[in-house]
């Protein structure tokens, strides 16, 4: 369903989840329509920090002698297939960096909050919404929104700030997160910047149990409903 929201100042923050280079240079691991999801946070940072909300920017770096992985995939050199520690595509896109003061945390799996202080860090600041940006929607972004859900978070999470390799990857995520994103909203760039400047603003809200029944034939269009 669709009802209008605010979230009070001083209870938001923006989570920025491993927008890195190699997912519009590494040919493996390529993020579909990643120049207009880009642009998209772009919009949403520049929105959040003339709010004064605080932006968390998260990277996703493999490194396998300090890590137990028996099963990830790596190349014939023995390093990891994607992300590497050693590889400089690994870099956030610079358009989309951390700006001065903000700190980048790297991650050694896909949700930001599985481990380490962030939760604790961000509960301990009185913050209670976290609007969700960045890439793959299916791995790291629902792993970290289903994370911070547990932890108690309200979750906006901005579906075309999302990416992951394919649009039908990504839409299917979205829909799946949106039939379980209880207490958060879903909307799109131009709703969560009205949000962030402290404006009302109609979003999608899950209502009952797994409202969202979509098909191959349907799933575009209850997407584009969200």
């Amino acid at each position: 369903m669709k009802s209008p929201i605010a979230i009070r100042r001083g209870a938001v923050a923006a989570v920025f989840i491993d927008l890195q280079e190699e997912h519009r240079q590494d040919q493996r691991y390529l993020v579909d329509g990643y120049e207009k999801i880009l642009a998209n946070v772009q919009r949403l940072q520049a929105a959040a920090r003339a709010s004064g909300v605080p932006l968390h920017h998260w990277a996703y770096i493999v490194d396998l002698g300090a890590q137990d992985r028996p099963f990830h995939p790596v190349e014939a050199d023995g390093k990891s297939a994607f992300s590497d520690k050693d590889d400089p595509l690994t870099a956030i896109c610079h358009e989309v960096a951390p700006a001065d003061g903000e700190a980048l945390r790297i991650k050694a799996e896909a949700s930001a909050f599985r481990s380490g202080p962030a939760a604790g860090e961000l509960k301990a600041r009185g913050i209670e919404w976290l609007v969700v940006a960045g890439v793959w929607t299916e791995a790291c972004i629902d792993a970290t929104v289903r994370d911070a859900v547990a932890s108690g978070f309200r979750v906006l999470l901005v579906k075309d700030a999302c990416g992951s390799g394919s649009a039908a990857m990504h839409q299917t995520a979205i829909l799946n997160l949106a039939n379980r994103l209880y207490g958060g909203a879903v909307t799109d760039t131009d709703g969560a910047c009205r949000l962030l400047s402290g404006e009302s603003v109609t979003v999608w809200q899950v209502e009952g149990s797994v409202p969202l029944r979509f098909t191959y034939e349907n799933a575009a269009r209850l997407y584009a409903e969200l």
